[in-house]
């Protein structure tokens, strides 16, 4: 009989003591990369398989670079471009050249909006991983049909030997992860005793240009996540905490009894509030993240 993926996922042990990865192969908003050894150091110090289920631009997921995980996310685009980086990197990387050198071949912003209306007109990996790389200021914004409105960013897009060079380092990252289109409730109804699972949703406060936000429901989220601790498996959840520079908390109607630990990340300065100002001071859109765990 054929063992399912699933079954591949027990016993496995981690010490979740990582070091940074600098090179990030995915432009997002909210990617956590940079913050990812901290938020992992939080992780429990042995657990079965790891769950990702908005997986986005997976930075935690390529820092802890486990055995045994699922990254899974329900936007189709972005996960054909996380399966061909794990089974055909080659073909990420040609994805990349093509509009690269297409870019660069003629005038930046008509040869970006070809690209966009590509993508648009069809949603696809292939586009959309140069997008992410080349939109303006890295934020991949959606309307509520699907519809990517970025413009083109003032920067230069990196070199195809420079993503060449991430995808190799990523490529060997993830090769312990199965990758799904999927909703986050199908995914984490998978997780069993002893799985860790991170929650990196889109934020109540500000990520309504997300794809898929804005019909995203916490109080939702929050119902699985009880499901998921009743069954045993560890939640960590990343979510809204304090802005400009603490002066603002975030309510979210955090059920009673839900979590058992609360921690702030510190975060920085938000990248998407740096695209809504275009350029102006940030010196009081200072964010700390909501750590919660069910442990």
């Amino acid at each position: 009989m054929q063992t399912s993926f699933l079954e591949l996922l027990v016993g496995y042990d981690v010490s979740p003591k990582v070091e940074p990865l600098k090179l990030q192969l995915l432009k997002w908003v909210g990617n956590k990369q940079r913050f990812a050894p901290e938020i992992i150091s939080y992780f429990p110090s042995t657990f079965n398989a790891y769950f990702e289920p908005f997986l986005g631009s997976g930075g935690v997921l390529g820092v802890l670079a486990p055995q045994k995980a699922v990254g899974s996310d329900n936007f189709a685009p972005l996960i054909d471009i996380w399966k061909t980086l794990k089974d055909n990197p080659s073909l990420l990387k040609s994805w990349y050249e093509k509009r690269y050198l297409q870019l660069i071949s003629g005038e930046k912003k008509i040869e970006y909006e070809k690209i966009k209306a590509s993508y648009n007109n069809k949603p696809n990996g292939a586009d959309l991983v140069f997008l992410s790389r080349s939109c303006y200021g890295g934020v991949v914004r959606f309307r509520t049909d699907g519809y990517m409105s970025t413009p083109c960013g003032i920067h230069v897009p990196i070199t195809p030997e420079s993503f060449s060079k991430r995808v190799d380092i990523w490529n060997e990252r993830v090769q312990g992860t199965t990758f799904l289109n999927a909703d986050y409730a199908v995914a984490m109804a998978q997780a069993k005793e002893g799985d860790v699972i991170y929650c990196d949703p889109p934020y109540q406060d500000s990520q309504t240009i997300l794809y898929g936000a804005q019909s995203f429901s916490l109080k939702h989220l929050f119902e699985i996540i009880a499901e998921c601790k009743k069954r045993g498996v560890y939640v960590a959840l990343s979510i809204d905490g304090t802005k400009k520079s603490g002066k603002k908390n975030i309510d979210l109607g955090i059920p009673k009894g839900l979590f058992e630990r609360e921690v702030f990340v510190h975060v920085g300065r938000s990248m998407l509030k740096r695209f809504q100002m275009e350029g102006d001071s940030l010196e009081n859109e200072v964010v700390k993240d909501r750590l919660l765990l069910t442990y």
